[in-house]
């Protein structure tokens, strides 16, 4: 008895030594178990005006930094990108190949989205003295995540006449790596890794907050910071005949700038002029 006793208090207290340290003094259970919230019920027939924009969004711009950082994740604190990765390792969460088209026609694998974020294999030949002979040594690289620094993220804009609003509702990610090529390092390379269905992803966006630098109390989480549209970027692409003809492949610089403007402004006014003041 005294044996079993003695057992028992050992495992207690062995537990207790490998226990996670309380870093708050309270327990935070709001976010972990929010839902998002439901999009209004819509119909074919309210929608009198759509179109679809590709925006970037560069996470160089200060306030798109909380989804650029940590580069590596710091307790329940991850990166946009580090989340996507953690969603479509752990929760199921369906990644698609950017390079044959942008309607998440062809899944992705995992060791193909490591590959796209630089995880190849390295092989390193060494001469050992004591064999006198060439050895052959593999290096699995790991993915880098710090390297996509700008999301496409593919949307529709509609104007709702049942309700009389001009809504969003966004359609995809798709994450760019930045790197450049091994020997060169002038030369940037830009390369789309992978691509998510954002509704699927909601529920994740959810579930996980986002720095906030005036207040730790109050954190908001991935779904707010894009369904509040609480970040910057521009127009890079419209709906078009060619369907796939982005700004830059007609225009550069300023000039890119100046028709990235004016499709925005264009839909701000057109969503003015439909009332009478």
């Amino acid at each position: 008895m005294k044996r079993i006793l003695f057992l028992l208090s050992l495992v207690f207290i062995t537990s207790s030594l490998f226990s996670q340290v309380p870093l708050n003094p309270y327990e935070k259970e709001h976010v972990p178990s929010r839902k998002p919230v439901p999009y209004p019920f819509l119909r074919e027939a309210d929608v009198m005006w759509s179109k679809k924009i590709v925006r970037t969004i560069p996470l160089r711009e200060k306030i798109n930094h909380p989804l650029y950082y940590p580069t590596k994740p710091i307790g329940p604190r991850m990166s946009l990108t580090s989340l996507l990765l953690y969603g479509i390792n752990n929760e199921g969460l369906t990644a698609y190949d950017p390079q044959i088209d942008d309607n998440f026609t062809v899944p992705m694998t995992k060791i193909q989205i490591n590959e796209a974020l630089g995880a190849k294999r390295d092989t390193l030949r060494q001469y050992n003295e004591t064999t006198l002979q060439e050895e052959v040594t593999v290096i699995d690289n790991e993915p880098q995540y710090e390297e996509v620094k700008r999301y496409l993220m593919k949307e529709e804009w509609f104007f709702e006449k049942q309700r009389s609003v001009m809504e969003v509702r966004i359609i995809g990610l798709t994450g760019i790596r930045e790197f450049y090529r091994e020997g060169d390092n002038e030369e940037v390379l830009l390369k789309k890794a992978f691509m998510i269905y954002f509704p699927e992803a909601r529920r994740l966006f959810a579930n996980h907050e986002v720095f906030n630098e005036k207040n730790d109390a109050e954190r908001r989480t991935f779904e707010d910071i894009f369904f509040k549209r609480k970040f910057s970027s521009f127009v890079s692409s419209e709906s078009n005949v060619f369907d796939d003809r982005t700004l830059s492949s007609f225009s550069v610089g300023v000039q890119t700038m100046l028709e990235a403007e004016k499709i925005k402004y264009w839909m701000f006014n057109f969503e003015h002029d439909l009332w009478e003041f």
